[in-house]
């Protein structure tokens, strides 16, 4: 007989449930240091391909692999213990076919142990989504602004903005929901749009310059604590840890250059003989 050990972690049917009750917190994190962090707060935590950008220095995330994306979902499934860990499919992982993004995703799942995986694309990923549901994966929807899509969009632009535009993000929502999505990130969407879509799907919404009324919000670590150079609309910085860096490097800098640093307590002295 088996002895199967108790999930201690927020799981895929936890966020499930959550459909219009409390708000979703949500973050990303590529790290084990930053994963203990945001875990103490966190309900979700978001492997993102936004490490393309924010650790490697890419214009888009179009570069990322799935093996970086394993190793950083490694690291904050490591700094982690309570919240869900989902990890971002990178471009080039699951679009080609059902059965590609079946065996990318299981890739992520056994070695990372996440709890989860997200893939960007409405209703042209619906067929996917549903065989990944079918099979065991747990699988978040992405729609609205895809960043992985960057080269045929040609620009990081809102979208629904008119309402003639509407319809098409709207089939996309239904498609991820009907497909068997635990749940979907609504992107750079206008409010109302983002807003009618979660009143009118049954899993729960997470936006990013979207709306208040979505289930959760997810912002980018690094956006948030202003180390970003550069951050978009939707996004509220809550300290500014870039200058505070700058500050301590600079000052670190300049102890070394007067030999201030290091001083006689950061040094090690010989053995006091008996």
């Amino acid at each position: 007989m088996s002895v199967q050990s108790t999930i201690k972690r927020k799981t895929a049917p936890d966020i499930r449930a959550r459909k219009g009750g409390e708000p979703i917190v949500m973050l990303t994190s590529y790290h084990a240091h930053t994963a203990a962090l945001v875990d103490r707060y966190c309900d979700v935590i978001l492997v993102g391909d936004s490490l393309g950008n924010v650790m490697h220095g890419f214009e888009t995330t179009v570069p990322v692999t799935l093996d970086m994306m394993i190793l950083q979902g490694h690291a904050v499934m490591r700094g982690s213990t309570h919240a869900l860990v989902v990890v971002d499919m990178p471009f080039g992982s699951y679009e080609a076919s059902k059965e590609q993004a079946f065996h990318s995703a299981v890739r992520i799942l056994k070695e990372t142990h996440c709890g989860a995986v997200k893939l960007e694309g409405g209703a042209r990923m619906a067929e996917t989504i549903a065989f990944l549901s079918e099979r065991g994966v747990p699988v978040m929807g992405h729609i609205g602004l895809t960043p992985q899509s960057i080269n045929t969009l040609g620009s990081f632009r809102a979208q629904g903005r008119d309402e003639s535009t509407w319809q098409p993000i709207e089939n996309d929502a239904r498609a991820v929901a009907d497909a068997g999505a635990f749940s979907m990130v609504i992107e750079a969407v206008a409010e109302p749009l983002a807003r009618k879509i979660t009143e009118s799907v049954a899993i729960p919404t997470i936006g990013i310059g979207a709306s208040a009324a979505c289930d959760g919000q997810v912002l980018v670590l690094e956006d948030m604590l202003g180390l970003s150079p550069r951050t978009p609309k939707f996004v509220r910085r809550y300290g500014n840890l870039g200058s505070m860096i700058e500050a301590a490097i600079e000052g670190y800098a300049a102890d070394v250059r007067s030999r201030a640093f290091p001083g006689p307590e950061h040094v090690y002295g010989m053995k006091t003989k008996s």
